[in-house]
């Protein structure tokens, strides 16, 4: 996906001894998307991040990336990177608007043979202004955007899970109960999109992940 944020040793010790409460905590806020998806409520607040406490609107997420640009497999080596690059208007306004620290996100393989939900990720930022609007040398530079008023933003997202069942596109166009899943929608191009509740624990049940047998 482009530059990853890099970690310095300590750092990623830090992160694998809190990696016991980060996973109960996600766990915890699976189940409650479980539970949205069979009582479907109009808003089910929550906040996986300290503990499922009622804060905001639980949200979930498709992100695109094509593997060999960057895969599950490299977000797992990096543990963390900014999703940058992103031009086109609805996806920005999804991170800067909408996106929030915790927020689950499928982490789909484009443009490969075969395509797919390989992983899971979350965010793991605030958004902030995409640096590579603003480099003449990056195939992402904007000459429009200036740092006063910058036109991208991104998010960062961490690793949470390689799937040990890559999830094809095939097998998710099979699921009747993932009818209306924008990434199964004719046209649907965005790479980066909203998931249901329903839809996002159908689909960690077919990837076996660790969250959809909680």
């Amino acid at each position: 996906m482009g530059t990853a944020c890099a970690f310095r040793e300590p750092a990623r010790r830090d992160l694998a001894r809190s990696s016991f409460s980060a996973r109960v905590s996600l766990c915890w806020a699976t189940m409650a998307l479980k539970k949205l998806a069979t009582k479907a409520p109009k808003k089910v607040l929550l906040n996986p991040d300290d503990g499922g406490s009622p804060k905001r609107e639980a949200q979930a997420w498709l992100i695109k990336s094509e593997p060999q640009v960057f895969s599950i497999d490299d977000l797992k080596r990096e543990l963390k990177t900014s999703w940058e690059g992103v031009r086109n208007y609805q996806a920005r306004n999804f991170m800067r608007d909408e996106m929030n620290p915790g927020d689950l996100a499928l982490f789909y393989h484009s443009s490969s043979d075969p395509s797919g939900v390989a992983g899971l990720a979350k965010v793991a930022s605030a958004p902030y202004p995409d640096p590579t609007q603003f480099d003449a040398k990056s195939p992402y530079f904007d000459p429009a955007a200036t740092r006063e008023q910058p036109r991208w933003q991104l998010v960062e997202f961490a690793f949470v899970e390689r799937f040990s069942n890559f999830v094809t596109l095939a097998q998710l166009r099979a699921r009747g109960e993932l009818e209306g899943m924008a990434v199964l929608q004719k046209g649907q191009r965005l790479s980066i999109q909203k998931v249901s509740a329903p839809h996002l624990w159908t689909v960690l049940e077919m990837a076996t992940s660790c969250f959809g047998r909680s």
